[in-house]
């Protein structure tokens, strides 16, 4: 009687004959994307623990591992709403981000009546509990709205969707600059300005959003005490205040190449904040430059692979949207980041998926979410010969 040999496609999670939902995510899914997305999540709830007890002990909370234990909780939601919307068409995308947009935009507008003030600042409402930051759900919903106005717009057929995706990004822009939260602002202009290069613009479109970028945080500057204030120390550190972004260099200078060990940072219990905007600080402190160096990477790998993957598909919304996901997933790395190391002015940013913050975490699964399904392999979805360009929609 002879034995039955394993079929060797059962080694598999799934086979590639499983035509079942969970089976066809699985072989369509750029795993790559996958497996970096949930290594970071994983390593935001991990570091948390390091970081927890000095904020904890800071704020004067009981459990050192208040943070922590918060942040383990909106790290499994996080990856359940990833792996959820990763499974939806490009279609329904659409469809949430619209909804998504509304519900945001219409709770944004309502902060300043109903909103939680922190810092000089209203961008949060409290309820059972939670604190609900608004604006984190309205950007990746903003740049999916955007690049289907400007897909719409190539095609040609009387929408206006150039106009219509300026208004939309007009409005986010109006009632983030009265929360205020500059930021946040930033980080949509380049996002939009990303979306409106992939849609293949005319260049002198792009020189004129470039010289309109430029001329609005010249008057951001003017605009807003605060963030005079910001760039006024950045420029001239010795006559200003730069206590935070000081102890967050020498937490950082005392990790040296391997760090002082897991919870063994001393350093970054003089750094306010070092939970939210300054965790890489923290970070760097405990796991030294080596650690820092493969966290970059890891943000890097997704928005160079991201991008690859993005200006291959053959869909103009899907490309659009994705390169404009991934360039504003890794902007906004690249901003806390450089926040720091004291490269730029700071900004009040959080590092994704690793600073505490559950709008910030859920948010980034939402994000992470709607990039791994517009990039996920369908018949006709990618095409090796076609460019970025398509100028002539917009000629």
């Amino acid at each position: 009687m002879t034995t039955a040999q394993p079929n060797p496609l059962q080694t598999h999670v799934f086979a590639r004959t499983d035509r079942s939902p969970l089976g066809v995510w699985w072989w369509t899914m750029d795993r790559w994307l996958l497996g970096a997305t949930a290594i970071l999540i994983v390593l935001g709830v991990l570091l948390s623990f390091g970081n927890s007890p000095a904020a904890a002990s800071r704020m004067g909370i009981d459990d050192p591992f208040h943070f922590a234990i918060r942040q383990s909780v909106f790290g499994v939601a996080a990856a359940g709403l990833m792996l959820a919307v990763s499974m939806l068409t490009p279609k329904l995308i659409r469809r949430t981000s619209f909804f998504v947009y509304l519900g945001a935009i219409g709770i944004m507008a309502i902060l300043p009546l109903l909103g939680h003030e922190a810092k000089g600042a209203t961008r949060w409402v409290e309820f059972a509990g939670f604190t609900l930051q608004p604006s984190e759900f309205m950007k990746p919903a903003l740049v999916i709205l955007t690049s289907w106005m400007f897909a719409e717009g190539q095609k040609g057929q009387g929408v206006p969707g150039v106009s219509i995706a300026f208004a939309l990004y007009g409005l986010a822009v109006a009632l983030l600059l009265m929360q205020p939260d500059v930021g946040q602002t930033i980080l949509i202009t380049i996002a939009f300005g990303a979306c409106f290069f992939m849609a293949g613009v005319p260049i002198r479109w792009i020189v004129g959003l470039g010289a309109a970028a430029v001329a609005g945080a010249v008057s951001l500057y003017f605009a807003f005490d605060h963030v005079a204030s910001r760039v006024n120390r950045f420029l001239d550190p010795d006559k200003q205040d730069t206590h935070q972004v000081d102890r967050a260099q020498d937490a950082i200078a005392s990790g040296s190449w391997f760090g002082q060990g897991p919870g063994e940072g001393v350093l970054k219990r003089q750094v306010p904040d070092v939970h939210t905007d300054f965790a890489y600080s923290g970070a760097a402190e405990e796991f030294g430059l080596f650690f820092s160096l493969v966290l970059i990477g890891l943000f890097g790998f997704i928005l160079v692979r991201g991008m690859l993957r993005a200006i291959k598909l053959s869909d103009p919304f899907e490309q659009i949207a994705a390169a404009g996901l991934f360039v504003m997933v890794g902007q906004q790395a690249f901003i806390n980041i450089a926040v720091n190391l004291n490269l730029i002015p700071t900004k009040g940013m959080t590092l994704p998926f690793i600073s505490y913050g559950g709008s910030s975490m859920l948010a980034m699964g939402l994000t992470m979410g709607m990039a791994l399904a517009l990039t996920r392999r369908r018949p006709g979805a990618f095409t090796q010969n076609e460019g970025m360009a398509r100028s002539g929609a917009f000629a």
